[in-house]
């Protein structure tokens, strides 16, 4: 019998598990999203613009990103904010959107907080959340009108991500067609471990266009299997960005373990969550948390090599190498995961220019430790 969320609707609560308080932690989430989207002016990075926009601002680069609108989203279709949500879209679909050129179809990745395009090139980071949450949307709230026909905006955009370049259609895919795996940029032949989320495409090959869904399947067993390339074998940490075949990329110190690459233990807890059939995952995460807990306690707010040499430069983000750690717990089965989990616990969210990444992971680890980040079908 099958063992993930997907088939038996169950989603663990590992907060409870561990003796906390279910009103405590339903009040902590919701805390969580109050700072961030409407605490005091230092705290919360969700901003509105007129009465019908928003975005979330990168505050270390005073710039709106498709990473951090697409996170908006995810967060608020689980947390069943469908005003924000919309506003959210509806600025990406303003501003970030493209129409013309070989990258029409996609989103700018980054732009001004007044919606003027820094760059005319997309991140398949983005594209992937927008995607999924927009069918989250569609199957929780039921599809609208417009741009908020959300099944019918993600089927689109999917089609344009596997589909550039071929008849007539100009541009570059963000999936490699010769082995299905998510690329850094279109463009590249290189990829970013942290951008393989096998349990999205499974649900693409659900509900993306009838003639696409076998490639999303086939997608989603290639970057399981990516995964366990790119994962040092004795750590468990991953590079920045990697070749096709695993290995690190050196140039410009994207072979380290840094602040891309802290999603990939969060990935890897979703993934073992919703869909639970390969052991290798629970297996990663064990080896994460012991390097944490065991080999680098007491310094696990510095920069590593993926095989563990510490360099001894500060992490930029190291609120999110906490509640990574501990989102991992929803694979994990060692003894580490307790106290992951306690640590994440009792930190609080990031404040100060950084705070942006950091608390867009702390409450992806908030919602998934809970059992209230979900498949919504």
């Amino acid at each position: 019998m099958k063992k993930g969320a997907f088939y038996t609707g169950e989603y663990r609560n590992v907060f409870k598990e561990y003796g906390y308080d279910e009103e405590e932690i339903n009040q902590k989430i919701e805390d969580a999203f109050q700072t961030i989207f409407y605490g005091p002016e230092d705290e919360r990075f969700y901003h509105e613009i007129g009465d019908d926009m928003a975005c979330l601002e990168d505050t270390g680069n005073n710039d709106a990103r498709t990473e951090g609108i697409s996170y908006g989203m995810m967060m608020c279709v689980q947390w069943d904010w469908k005003e924000e949500f919309d506003k959210l879209w509806k600025f990406a679909k303003t501003y970030m959107y493209m129409t013309e050129g070989d990258n029409a179809g996609y989103f700018a990745w980054s732009v001004q907080l007044d919606g003027t395009k820094n760059a005319y090139g997309p991140a398949p980071d983005g594209e992937e959340f927008f995607a999924m949450a927009l069918f989250f949307a569609s199957n929780r709230w039921g599809d609208g009108e417009g741009i908020y026909n959300y099944s019918q905006e993600a089927r689109n955009l999917l089609h344009d991500c596997i589909h550039k370049g071929e008849d007539g259609n100009p541009g570059q895919p963000m999936w490699e067609p010769s082995n299905k795996l998510i690329k850094f940029v279109p463009g590249v032949d290189f990829t970013d471990p942290s951008y393989h989320l096998p349990h999205f495409y499974e649900l693409f090959a659900l509900w993306a266009n009838e003639e696409d869904r076998e490639f999303w399947k086939e997608a989603a067993d290639a970057s399981r299997e990516y995964l366990k390339k790119a994962c040092h074998p004795v750590t468990g940490l991953a590079p920045e960005y990697a070749h096709y075949d695993g290995t690190p990329i050196t140039r410009d110190n994207r072979h380290r373990y840094y602040s891309d690459a802290y999603r990939v233990p969060a990935n890897i807890g979703v993934e073992y969550e919703w869909f639970g059939e390969d052991e290798w995952f629970a297996e990663c995460a064990d080896k994460i948390q012991t390097f944490f807990c065991e080999t680098v306690k007491g310094k696990n707010d510095l920069v590593y090599e993926i095989d563990g040499t510490i360099i001894n430069e500060k992490a930029l983000h190291p609120v999110a190498i906490i509640a990574t750690n501990a989102q991992a717990s929803l694979a994990s089965k060692g003894k580490y995961s307790k106290e992951c989990v306690d640590l994440f616990w009792n930190t609080p969210l990031r404040k100060g220019d950084r705070r942006y990444y950091d608390n867009c992971l702390y409450l992806f680890a908030l919602l998934a430790l809970s059992g209230n980040y979900r498949i919504w079908k």
